[in-house]
């Protein structure tokens, strides 16, 4: 609606037949301004002639005749009233390219003049014959890129084969036998595709935000064992020491790396889906199909369901080692006697477990016990698996001589047995495969029986297999036995 300055100005230049602005104003002898038609049709049915508005009379019927300032100030009335009640361009909205200062909406874009226009500029296509005749279409931006370079023809159709739009003298030349389809179809399709990927973005996001979870909560489990490290006695300073040197090494080369990262990869993914959300707004087809060939890879991203972030297996054993040495500290420790399947493979102890004396220590049998669950028993019998701890199995005497001192631990005493190979490690890493140089001999000479090359035993995926097979077969022994059954080496 027209503002209250402008109905006032409406209302001085308005006829008194039909009450609206005048239409081409003429004048009357008595001076009164009517619109031409509003006044003849008046006088078709009045008769005598007289003014409408004094009641003058007339003996015979007036000539009109054009008041021209009153014809060029009506039109400027009207000029003004539709540029008001026009709007002015919004976001998204296509612009009229004639208007200057305040821009208005574009109602017609024209395929000839390669101009968009708004109401009041699209009057002249409406008037003048020559303009009568180019090509109106719905408004559009940026006319020049809709048009065939080749043929200067709109674009409206999509070749399926080299991905681009083409006009229809094209699809009769350079793509010929090529599959073309209209711009909404193929924009259709994209945009179907489009949603696959807005959704699964997010996802990945979540993802890779639980990954970086993970890693802080292993960083944090990692620093309570620090944490735990500061209250052992003078002789596991050195142990301490070296966690925290193996922490601080582990949390500057590896887990801030994969934070950054995963933080570069959300910031990536980030980005896509704001172009994806912004791009499957527009609703502009060429527009559209040219921004989608941008989205359609997506960021190189890596495959973090193989990125193994979890706090290493000897945490657990760490704090069950701890437990162990709480109750072993208070213990009486005058009589001590060796347990020859856990001493230090340099100490050698006596037939009666009272001393030692050093000297290379005999290869321990490999132990069958699942690492994640480890049984300690008493039995030098039984395979067993042992922490990083070899005071597990003392036999302490119910009594103390008299006169006698207690005997002191040293780190010897608790030192870790470094020949022992639980069968859950059999010296593999996951990452490095089998240490050939810390290898069982016995599950050497059957990796040599199977013809298993070096090469495999270090390959990472290879190696896995062939301790995932060890392990789900019940250790060394059992393999062994189920070897000697089969008789045949196509089981590896």
């Amino acid at each position: 609606m027209a503002s209250a300055n402008t109905s006032c100005s409406e209302e001085n230049f308005s006829c008194s037949i039909c009450l609206d602005v005048f239409d081409s104003p003429v004048t009357t002898a008595c001076g009164h301004n009517f619109c031409r038609t509003c006044i003849t049709k008046f006088w078709d049915v009045q008769v005598p002639y007289k003014c409408p508005v004094c009641n003058e009379l007339f003996h015979t019927r007036p000539d009109l005749r054009v008041n021209i300032l009153l014809s060029e100030t009506v039109e400027q009335l009207r000029s003004s009233v539709r540029v008001k009640e026009q709007p002015c361009v919004r976001l998204g909205e296509v612009p009229c390219d004639i208007c200057t200062g305040t821009q208005l909406k574009a109602v017609r874009s024209c395929l000839v003049c390669l101009i968009s226009y708004c109401q009041t500029h699209m009057e002249p296509h409406q008037r003048v014959a020559g303009l009568k005749k180019h090509r109106l279409v719905e408004p559009m931006d940026r006319l020049e890129d809709r048009m065939c370079k080749k043929h200067n023809q709109l674009l409206e159709l999509f070749c399926r084969t080299e991905q681009v739009s083409v006009c229809q003298f094209c699809t009769e030349t350079d793509h010929k036998s090529h599959p073309v389809v209209p711009l909404k179809e193929e924009y259709e399709m994209k945009t179907a595709q489009l949603r696959k990927i807005e959704v699964k973005v997010p996802r990945m996001i979540q993802e890779r935000k639980l990954k970086i979870e993970e890693i802080k909560e292993a960083d944090r489990q990692i620093a309570d064992v620090g944490q735990v490290l500061t209250l052992l006695i003078s002789f596991v300073e050195e142990l301490r020491d070296d966690f925290n040197k193996t922490r601080e090494n582990q949390k500057s080369t590896e887990k801030q790396d994969l934070v950054h990262e995963l933080e570069r990869e959300i910031e990536d993914l980030t980005n896509r889906s704001s172009e994806v959300k912004q791009l499957s707004q527009t609703k502009d087809h060429l527009n559209f199909l040219q921004a989608f060939r941008s989205l359609k890879d997506p960021p190189p991203t890596r495959d973090w369901t193989t990125v193994d972030v979890r706090p290493p297996s000897s945490i657990g054993t760490f704090w069950r080692s701890l437990d162990q040495l709480k109750v072993t500290l208070n213990m009486d420790t005058e009589h001590v006697t060796l347990d020859p399947y856990t001493a230090h493979p340099e100490l050698i102890p006596s037939e009666d477990g009272k001393q030692e004396h050093h000297g290379i220590g005999p290869a321990l049998p490999m132990a069958t016990t699942d690492i994640e669950y480890p049984e300690i028993h008493n039995d030098p019998g039984e395979h067993r698996y042992h922490n990083n701890s070899q005071m597990n199995n003392i036999v302490h005497s119910p009594k103390r001589e008299k006169g006698r001192k207690r005997k002191t631990l040293t780190k010897a005493d608790i030192g870790t047995p470094r020949n022992f190979q639980h069968i859950g490690h059999a010296g593999w890493d996951p990452n490095l495969g089998f240490d050939l140089n810390n290898l069982d001999p016995e599950l050497k000479q059957l990796f040599d029986m199977c013809d298993i090359s070096e090469a495999q035993l270090k390959d990472k995926k290879t190696s896995k297999v062939i301790y995932k097979f060890i392990e789900k077969k019940g250790g060394l022994e059992a393999v062994k036995k189920e070897f000697r059954r089969q008789g045949e080496r196509a089981a590896w």
